[in-house]
């Protein structure tokens, strides 16, 4: 900005609506739809974050579902769900992932009414591809799912589910279990922090094309 535009700043009462033409939200959000975290085992954890912070179990994938490379135990506790998972096999991107990382967030997917528009507006401002738009669908209807890198081993996926009533996504089938503990009381994702390695700051804000400007303090 020159020193001439400071000169003529002027104080706003800011709120939702937008008083900058180009300051239109370019991604619109509607919140976290899921965190992924893999994990070395699964089942444990699950019975970990149940144990200690109250979740309960909704979902599963794995090998009774037709999964044959990995499981997933999908947990809910209000407005969060969080996702579990472990290999199956050695040779695997999800071994490699635990192996260079240990148990930790792989997948941050937010909730959009539109996942194809949503990779193309974050595509064309420079975001790399995790994997193009696909369709996933089963007897109770269709997701559109989309991804993209963010930083590290880090990704976003883009979830529309409009068209879904299923219990998560297609290919999970509802995990049934008789330990259920009490809620601690957590509703939602307030926001996201992501730790980037030291002296790689400048170099992610070079590369991110805007991107980086997203906020994840959405419910």
């Amino acid at each position: 900005m020159e020193q001439q535009d400071l000169k003529k700043a002027t104080n706003y009462n800011y709120g939702i609506e937008k008083i900058f033409d180009k300051a239109q939200d370019f991604l619109p959000l509607n919140g976290t739809d899921y965190v992924e975290l893999y994990v070395g085992n699964a089942k444990q954890a699950a019975h970990y974050y149940k144990t200690a912070f109250g979740f309960q179990s909704l979902a599963y994938a794995g090998l009774e579902t037709g999964v044959r490379d990995h499981v997933s135990y999908v947990l809910v506790q209000d407005k969060i769900r969080l996702v579990l998972t472990t290999p199956l096999i050695a040779d695997s991107p999800i071994t490699a992932h635990l192996a260079k990382h240990g148990d930790g967030v792989k997948v941050i997917a937010l909730w959009v009414d539109d996942a194809k528009k949503a990779f193309h507006e974050t595509v064309s401002r420079g975001a790399e591809v995790f994997f193009e738009p696909r369709v996933e669908s089963d007897a109770d209807g269709e997701v559109v799912r989309a991804g993209i890198h963010t930083y590290g081993d880090t990704v976003h996926i883009f979830v529309e589910r409009r068209n879904y009533k299923g219990i998560f996504l297609p290919g999970y089938e509802k995990w049934e279990s008789e330990y259920n503990p009490g809620s601690t009381g957590l509703k939602y994702i307030d926001h996201m922090v992501g730790n980037v390695e030291l002296g790689a700051m400048n170099k992610l804000l070079r590369t991110c094309h805007g991107f980086c400007e997203l906020s994840y303090v959405r419910r």
